[in-house]
């Protein structure tokens, strides 16, 4: 077998190396020319993916990736992993995907497999995705060839669920273009789970996502409000969880981050309004979210008060800029509307992550290093993203001031000096 993993970034290339480490010849259709050269050299630009590897599978021949779409008429199977991103009212932006469609519809042949994994809204695939194909090769979905939508479930930096071992949902075009993808993916991802219609598994991702997003709004709100009432959240929610059973444990901060949380919930609300239906609850949630960033930097200024400082040219250190601990992932980062909020608010920011060693859009590097002369410069401290290679007791007992919004320095005696959210 062979097949086509069109799109080489955070979820194509871990899925092409799962493929191709299972013995699956994998052609990687990728529209950055610096990114095929860098994928043919063996050099990875994915943190879940090891260079050493790539380059063994590059050697053996497993694993090539090109610009040209004409590689997937040899391949049993083409596997659109591509990114679906709002617009700037916040709408869905299918233009990628779209564009991918109309390249591979001439190079489609009877019998071959089309899955979809971009998160979107259902009816994607088969209102969308069938008529640009069939309209382009000649040929019927469900009929001629075969179609599927298979949510990616990639969550960046983890080690325990990966590609390979996070269930897999599947669901077809037909009850056959169901069996079809199931005998694909059969081939390299341990755990399937087939469902009735590609509609299902496009609403399970969403679900899966909204659940997250709503929770954590949750929380947020109540961190909002346990700031006035003088309450730990932090330990509100230990004591929570000390119940074995009715919750589940989420945790506030300073906003949502990734390629899906803060992004896939206003797909279906995009959606519902068409079935004459608004999804209040779900645009709640994302307004509590998207507001934690300002109240964040308001809880900053509020710190520095008590020092007699201002924001306006306040000495400012973040530590962690990643949208979460330990990836070098800035995908819809909260720590960027901080900085961004900082400079506005007139500070002098600058930055610590291992991880990322610049912020172009701010003209920003990060410090070389967390030394005690950086901390005790700094007129405060403030804890974004708690990287795990992060001495944080070193933090508490060298800076003036810290306002920790990830709960990085619980435990750690602060004698006043450490703020929590």
């Amino acid at each position: 077998m062979k097949i086509a993993v069109i799109g080489l970034g955070y979820v194509g290339l871990p899925l092409a190396m799962v493929f191709a480490e299972a013995g699956v010849e994998v052609v990687g259709v990728e529209a950055s020319a610096p990114r095929c050269e860098r994928v043919n050299s063996g050099d990875s630009y994915i943190q879940d993916v090891a260079s050493a590897d790539l380059k063994h599978m590059i050697d053996t021949g497993m694993l090539k990736a090109t610009s040209d779409y004409s590689a997937t008429e040899s391949c049993s199977a083409s596997i659109i992993c591509l990114p679906t991103p709002l617009n700037a009212n916040r709408e869905p932006d299918l233009t990628i995907v779209i564009s991918a469609a109309q390249e591979l519809a001439p190079h489609l042949r009877s019998g071959q497999l089309v899955t979809l994994e971009s998160t979107t809204y259902p009816g994607t695939t088969r209102d969308v995705l069938a008529p640009i194909l069939e309209s382009g090769s000649g040929l019927k979905a469900g009929v001629d060839f075969f179609l599927a939508f298979s949510p990616e479930r990639v969550d960046p930096g983890r080690i325990d669920y990966t590609t390979k071992t996070t269930p897999k949902v599947v669901g077809g075009y037909s009850r056959a273009c169901t069996e079809k993808a199931l005998e694909v993916y059969g081939t390299a991802i341990d755990h399937l789970v087939p469902v009735s219609t590609p509609e299902v598994a496009e609403m399970t991702k969403l679900l899966e996502n909204i659940f997250r997003s709503v929770n954590i709004a949750l929380v947020n709100e109540l961190a909002m409000l346990c700031d006035r009432m003088q309450v730990d959240i932090w330990e509100v929610i230990d004591a929570a969880g000390s119940k074995p059973f009715g919750f589940m444990k989420f945790q506030p901060g300073p906003g949502l981050g990734g390629h899906c949380i803060p992004i896939d919930p206003f797909y279906l609300s995009w959606k519902a309004r068409e079935f004459d239906f608004w999804t209040e609850f779900i645009e709640l949630a994302g307004k509590v979210n998207e507001n934690m960033p300002y109240f964040c930097v308001e809880k900053v200024h509020r710190a520095l008060n008590t020092r007699g400082k201002s924001l306006q040219d306040a000495r400012v250190l973040v530590l962690g800029v990643a949208y979460k601990a330990d990836i070098d992932d800035l995908r819809e980062s909260p720590a960027l509307k901080v900085i961004r909020n900082l400079l506005r608010h007139g500070a002098c920011v600058e930055y610590f992550d291992p991880f990322v060693p610049s912020l172009d859009e701010y003209g920003l590097k990060s410090i070389p290093s967390l030394t005690r002369g950086a901390l005790a410069h700094s007129d405060v401290v403030v804890i974004v993203t708690a990287h795990s290679n992060v001495d944080y007791r070193e933090v508490v007992e060298h800076a003036p001031l810290v306002v920790d919004l990830r709960n990085a320095t619980a435990g750690i005696p602060a004698s006043g000096t450490v703020w929590k959210l």
